[in-house]
């Protein structure tokens, strides 16, 4: 609603400008939202320096030719000194109420879009995720959410490593140790991971013995490829268990040896070397990249002929550059080196470049992660004292409940926590997890959230106890008017924007800090006007329309940010 608003506002103001024979751009007409007005625009100020003019006066000029038509959104303009301020008329408020009645769980979707690869989480199949993996699943599976409501058409990817040295290690380590059988599968391949690493620390002389495991993999040895995939296999399994947990679903895994089986590697290689690009570096094929910025040159084959996960990239980039419109990976700090060296090289070779999301890493204040040294809190870890945590506070609250009502509950509540306590935080920013904060109801995280949402529920199920309300039937929104009221259905109606901004600029965060503000509006409305209350029967009825409004668009919210809506807590 608020993108139908904006560009209203947008007609308006042009027709205006023009009338009072200005000129300008639409990118200079600097529309923002402003604790003012519902839209400001800075226009004047671009127009003061282009025609020598002082900007108060334009922006006078400007609003005294304004004409809002008839059926507008934007109910009145004005100046406030050099900016032209608009407000939304009764109008926008009604039809915000209506759409959301009408349109329910479709509510802030997008038109169709062009099509998306979406490759995020990756990670290497030698453990179990950990607490430092999980920020890019959740941000990875969030944007995939995000840009699904915006319109997208969106495929969201694993790219599994089955084949370089850590899967070689894997490998060497499940026939050099017993695996436990009765542990998650990855947990086991993890053990037995840490093992080889010791060994191989004090045994240095068996690095040849991996080194052979690469080179026969590379070459085809079906013995070695059964060996490794079914470790990969067993890793990847227990790794799927974690991630459907916090309710992540990837719709394909990629293995990454299937780009060396059909020669898109060697193919890709010497593309690369017909750039001249290439040079030999101590026996390596070495890439050039130093008019793209990069000092650091791009290994993309060893001395012995065998390619490197990057150049198995390379191939997949290709790939996936002939399947959609755009491609988008989610990376870690550690990864924008080379994953801008990746983008180079592509573009060297006239293949499309992917949009990268670089995310800074999350830690506990444990500290940091080592899945080689054995130094790591797995995420399924993480994920029970989260939910035991949860539990010990619903069995608090809800001490007359079902052990089953509770242990679910503290399970959507400790997945929401964890969820919404790292996605809240812009991608750039590193931050630490403090778990006993997240699933803190007062601090307006995700518990804060999923409890606005029960408590609208519970209060449109008191009322069909209570009163006669019929929530399909006719309500008048013209009767909502307080200010909390309106804050409301104005806070309802910008989800189209919060969703299509964060679509646009792939930042998540954007749409966590919606949703808290949200519930911040909705508590603030139930807190000052009387609902089932109401002495009024036709404004009761508006007010608990409003209340199922709030359900919807809270509901949207959650499931957007991939967190579970309880309709009870």
């Amino acid at each position: 609603m608020f993108l139908e608003l904006k560009a209203q506002a947008i007609s308006i103001l042009k027709d205006a400008i023009r009338k009072v024979g200005f000129e300008i751009e639409d990118s200079e007409l600097y529309f923002e939202t402003s604790s003012h007005a519902d839209l400001t625009s800075r226009a004047a100020f671009r127009l003061a320096s282009l025609y020598k003019k002082n900007p108060k006066e334009i922006a006078s000029r400007i609003v005294s030719a304004i004409e809002i038509p008839d059926g507008s959104y934007v109910g009145e303009v004005n100046a406030s000194g050099p900016y032209i301020n608009f407000r939304a008329g009764r109008h926008y408020l009604n039809r915000t109420v209506a759409a959301v009645l009408e349109e329910k769980e479709k509510f802030g979707c997008g038109a169709p879009k062009d099509r998306i690869l979406l490759e995020h989480t990756s990670a290497n199949p030698n453990g179990p995720l950990h607490v430092g993996h999980i920020r890019n699943s959740i941000l990875g599976d969030t944007l995939a959410r995000i840009l699904k409501r915006a319109g997208h058409d969106v495929e969201v990817q694993y790219y599994v490593n089955d084949m370089g040295r850590q899967i070689a290690v894997v490998s060497w380590a499940c026939e050099r140790f017993e695996l436990d059988l009765s542990r998650k599968s990855d947990a086991a391949i993890a053990d037995v991971y840490i093992k080889a690493n010791s060994e191989l620390d004090k045994n240095p002389e068996y690095v040849k013995e991996i080194d052979a495991l690469m080179e026969n993999v590379e070459v085809g040895d079906i013995r070695t490829i059964e060996r490794f995939d079914k470790a990969v296999f067993m890793a990847i399994a227990g790794i799927k268990e974690t991630l459907l947990r916090l309710n992540v679903v990837h719709d394909k895994f990629v293995n990454e040896s299937r780009f060396l089986k059909s020669g898109a590697v060697h193919d890709i290689v010497e593309r690369i070397k017909a750039t001249g690009r290439t040079k030999t570096d101590k026996g390596a094929i070495v890439v050039d990249l130093s008019d793209y910025g990069f000092e650091k040159t791009l290994v993309i084959q060893r001395s012995n002929g065998t390619s490197l996960y990057t150049t198995r990239d390379l191939a997949y980039h290709e790939w996936k550059a002939g399947q959609a419109d755009r491609i988008i990976d989610v990376f870690g700090a550690d990864h924008k080196l080379i994953s801008g060296q990746l983008r180079a090289t592509l573009n060297a070779i006239g293949i499309k470049e992917p949009e990268v999301v670089i995310f800074e890493f999350v830690s506990l204040p444990e500290g940091s992660m080592s899945t080689r040294r054995g130094q790591f809190i797995s995420a399924d870890d993480l994920f029970d004292r989260v939910t035991e945590a949860a539990l010990e506070q619903v069995e608090t609250r809800r001490p007359e409940t079902a052990y089953e009502f509770k242990k679910q509950i503290a399970e959507m509540v400790g997945m929401g926590a964890v969820r919404y306590d790292i996605v809240r935080v812009s991608p750039e920013k590193s931050t630490v997890f403090n778990w006993k904060e997240a699933l803190d109801f007062e601090k307006q995280g995700a518990p804060y959230i999923q409890y606005s949402h029960a408590r609208a529920c519970s209060i449109l199920e008191k009322a069909k106890e209570e009163v006669t309300w019929n929530s399909s039937g006719k309500i008048d929104s013209s009767l909502l008017i307080e200010d909390s009221e309106i804050d409301l259905v104005k806070k309802m109606a910008m989800f189209d924007s919060i969703i299509d901004l964060a679509a646009r600029e792939l930042k998540p965060h954007v749409l966590a800090i919606y949703a808290r503000e949200l519930a911040d509006a909705f508590n603030q409305f139930y807190r000052f006007v009387p609902v089932i209350a109401s002495e009024d029967e036709e404004v009761r009825a508006a007010r608990l329309a409003l209340v199922e409004c709030a359900r919807i668009v809270l509901a949207n919210s959650l499931d957007t940010l991939g967190i579970e809506a309880p309709e009870s807590m």
